[in-house]
C-alpha cells in the first residue's frame, strides 16, 4: 500500500477543519441517541403492542426483546425497473434473520421516481425536491424508534442520495443498503443514442424511436448506462455501505439473493446488541466522502453527484464544496469508459473488472483511505474482493488484479486520462460544474456567441425553425432551484449533438442539471448564482461573446458591458402549478443553491 497522496491528503484536512462545528454537533447527538439503548424497550404497553401486531410468528421474539429487530426502508414500486426486483426483497430479509434469531419489519417505503420518464416533461421539476422527500420520508419510517439497525433498498438518482440523508439523522443506527443491480444487456447505448439522433433530425419516426428504446430498456434492474443510478452503487461500494462487489450483480440470479440475505444478516451483527456495533455515522465520516469524490472521478460519474455529495455531507455535519471536487480531479486518473464515456455498459465494466478492480489499483497509489470503517469491517481492502457461490454458500475471493479489458478499464499509470472526468470552472459568470470524460479534447474550449433561452422547449423551437445555423453556445436560465426545482434538461443532448456533428462548435450553459448521462457536448452547468437570484447568467443577451474553457477551468462573458446591464427576469408562474408543483412552493422558497446541495435542510 503506497504513502497517501498529498492532495489527498490536504483536501481531507481542510475538510476535516472546515467542519469542526458541525460534525461535533452531529456526533454529539448521534452519541446522546445511542446512550439510550435499543429503543423499543422504552415503549409503552400499548406502544409495543401496536408495533408488533401484525407480526405473527416473530411476534414473540420481539416481545422478548433479546433479538435484534432490523428496520427496512424501502424504494420499492414497479414502475421502475430499477426497483421492481425489490418487491421480493422484505420476505427474504425478514427469512435471512430469523435464521439468525432476529426479526425484520417493513418501516416504510418512500417515493422513487425515475428521470427517465420525466426527462422534457413538468414531473421533472420535482425530481431533485424528491430527494429530500425520500429523506424525510426515511426519517418518518425509524420515528418509531423500533430497530436496532436499518437496510435501505434503493438505487436510482435521487433515491439513494435521499437514503443516505435520512440514514444519517439516524446516525445511531447500523445501515446496509442493498442494491438490485443492472439489468442484463439490451440495444447497444451508442446504436440508441444515434435513433435518438434521427428522431430529433425528423429523419426517423417516433415508432422506430420505441422500438429503440424498447429494446434497449427491456427488463428488471437498473439502467446499463454509466449515469447517475449507476454513479450511485459505485460511491456505495467505496463507501463501504454496500457489500463488497455487489452493486452490479444482475437481478433474479442466486448471487444476486445470496447478497441481499448476507447484506440483511450483517446489518443486524452490527448492531448496539452485538460486539460489533458500527453504526453508520462512523462509517461516512470525512475520510470516506473524499473516498467517494475520488470514486466519482476515477469513473468520470455523474455531474449530480456533485450536489447530492454535499447534501449527504452536510446532513452528517461534514462540510464539501466543489473545490474538493476539483483538486481531486486533479491528482485522480480516469480509469474507466462506460458510456456514454465509451461504448461499454456496466455489465461489460464489471465483467472486466469492475469496481474492486479500481479500488485495489486506487488503494496501491495512494488515492483512497484505507482505513475507513464499512459495513465489511475496517478497512477499504475489502472491497477489493469479489462474492462467489461456492457450493450454494456464499464466499468472497480476490478480485481480479489485472483489467481484463482494457478498452473499459486501465491502471492509474495508464489511464484513459491524467485526471478525473469532471471540472470546476469559475469566472464572472460565477461557478459551474462540466463533465468532461467523454468531451473530446477539440471540444474541451468553445468561444461563440450566446444565444439565450428560458426554457428547453424554445431550444427546440428554435431548432426545428433552423435558427441555430452558426457558432453557438446555448443558454438555458431561470432552471435553477429556486426558479422550477433545477430540471435536467438531457433532452437537449441530441439536437445538441446534431449541431456538433455538423461542425459547428457548441456548448450549453444552464443554471439547470443535465442527466447523469451527459455525453460528448461540453455542458458547463449548475452555474451558481443562479438566474433568479440575480446572477450574473441573468444579465446575458443573444449575441454575447462567451469562452467555456474546461482546459483553464473558467467560464467567462467576454463582452466588455455585459455584466453591467440589468439581471433579466422570467415570468416562472407556469412553473408552479400541475403536475403536484403547487405543492413544493415552500421547497422552492427555502431550497439552498446548487453549490450548498441544493438542499432544503440547513447545513
Amino acid at each position: 500500500m503506497s504513502q497517501l497522496n498529498d492532495t489527498l491528503r490536504r483536501v481531507t484536512d481542510r475538510i476535516i477543519a472546515r467542519s469542526e462545528t458541525t460534525r461535533s454537533a452531529y456526533l454529539e447527538r448521534v452519541g446522546a441517541a445511542a446512550s439510550k439503548g435499543p429503543a423499543r424497550a422504552h415503549l409503552s404497553c400499548s406502544g409495543q403492542a401496536h408495533a408488533y401486531a401484525a407480526c405473527g410468528e416473530d411476534k414473540a421474539q420481539l416481545v422478548d426483546g433479546v433479538a435484534g429487530n432490523l428496520g427496512i426502508v424501502t424504494a420499492y414500486n414497479d414502475m421502475l425497473s430499477a426497483h421492481q426486483p425489490f418487491e421480493s426483497y422484505p420476505a427474504m430479509i425478514k427469512q435471512a434473520v430469523r435464521d439468525l434469531g432476529g426479526t425484520a419489519q417493513v418501516a416504510g417505503g418512500v417515493p422513487a421516481m425515475c428521470d427517465g420518464v420525466t426527462q422534457g416533461e413538468a414531473g421533472m421539476e420535482l425530481s431533485l425536491f424528491s430527494r429530500d422527500v425520500i429523506a424525510m420520508a426515511a426519517s418518518v419510517a425509524l420515528s418509531h424508534n423500533t430497530f436496532d439497525a436499518a437496510v435501505f433498498l434503493g438505487v436510482c438518482d435521487k433515491i439513494v442520495p435521499g437514503l443516505v440523508i435520512g440514514a444519517q439523522a439516524f446516525g445511531h443506527l447500523p445501515a446496509v443498503f442493498l442494491p438490485a443491480g443492472p439489468m442484463t444487456s439490451g440495444l447497444a447505448n451508442d446504436e440508441k443514442a444515434k435513433v435518438r439522433q434521427k428522431f430529433a433530425a425528423g429523419e426517423v419516426g417516433r415508432e422506430e424511436l420505441l422500438a429503440a428504446e424498447m429494446a434497449a430498456y427491456h427488463g428488471p434492474g437498473t439502467c446499463t448506462f454509466y449515469g447517475t443510478a449507476n454513479t450511485n452503487q459505485m460511491l456505495m461500494e467505496f463507501m463501504g455501505l454496500h457489500l463488497p462487489g455487489s452493486s452490479f450483480v444482475t437481478p433474479g440470479t442466486a448471487l444476486r439473493e445470496a447478497l441481499t440475505r448476507e447484506g440483511a444478516k450483517r446489518a443486524l451483527s452490527l448492531s448496539a446488541l452485538g460486539d460489533d456495533y458500527t453504526p453508520v455515522a462512523e462509517i461516512l465520516d470525512e475520510r470516506t466522502f473524499v473516498n467517494g469524490i475520488v470514486g466519482l472521478n476515477a469513473t468520470g460519474g455523474s455531474t449530480n453527484l456533485l450536489i447530492h455529495l454535499v447534501a449527504m455531507a452536510r446532513a452528517g455535519g461534514i462540510q464539501l464544496d466543489w473545490e474538493d471536487f476539483s483538486d481531486l480531479s486533479e491528482v485522480t486518473p480516469l480509469m474507466a469508459r462506460v458510456y456514454p464515456n465509451g461504448l461499454a455498459d456496466v455489465n461489460h465494466f464489471h465483467a472486466a473488472g469492475g469496481l474492486g478492480y479500481m479500488i485495489g489499483r486506487l488503494l496501491e497509489v495512494g488515492l483512497l483511505h484505507p482505513d475507513t470503517k464499512t459495513v465489511a469491517g475496517q478497512g477499504l481492502e475489502n472491497y477489493t474482493r469479489e462474492p462467489v457461490l461456492v457450493d450454494g454458500r456464499l464466499s468472497w475471493r480476490a478480485g481480479a488484479e489485472k483489467s481484463l479489458n482494457e478498452a473499459i478499464l486501465k491502471p492509474p499509470h495508464e489511464a484513459f486520462q491524467p485526471t478525473g472526468g469532471l471540472r470546476r470552472l469559475t469566472g464572472n459568470l460565477g461557478t459551474s460544474v462540466m463533465k468532461v470524460s467523454a468531451v473530446a479534447p477539440e471540444h474541451h474550449v468553445i468561444e461563440a456567441p450566446v444565444r439565450v433561452f428560458a426554457d428547453q422547449n424554445e431550444v427546440k423551437e428554435a431548432f426545428r425553425a433552423g435558427e441555430l445555423t452558426e457558432d453557438v453556445i446555448v443558454v438555458v436560465r431561470f432552471q435553477g432551484p429556486k426558479a422550477n426545482g433545477m430540471p435536467e434538461l438531457h433532452s437537449l443532448t441530441p439536437i445538441l449533438s446534431i449541431l456538433q456533428g455538423r461542425g459547428q462548435k457548441v456548448a450549453l450553459v444552464t443554471d439547470g442539471r443535465m442527466s447523469g448521462a451527459s455525453g460528448k457536448v461540453p455542458a458547463a452547468i449548475h452555474v451558481s448564482p443562479e438566474a433568479v437570484d440575480g446572477g450574473p447568467i441573468a444579465r446575458l443577451r443573444d449575441g454575447d461573446l462567451l469562452r467555456v474553457d474546461a482546459l483553464s477551468g473558467t467560464l467567462e462573458v467576454l463582452s466588455a458591458d455585459a455584466l453591467e446591464r440589468a439581471a433579466a427576469s422570467h415570468d416562472l408562474t407556469a412553473n408552479q402549478t400541475g403536475t403536484g408543483r403547487e405543492l413544493f412552493a415552500a421547497f422552492r422558497t427555502t431550497v439552498g443553491a446548487a453549490t450548498e446541495g441544493a438542499s432544503i435542510f440547513g447545513a
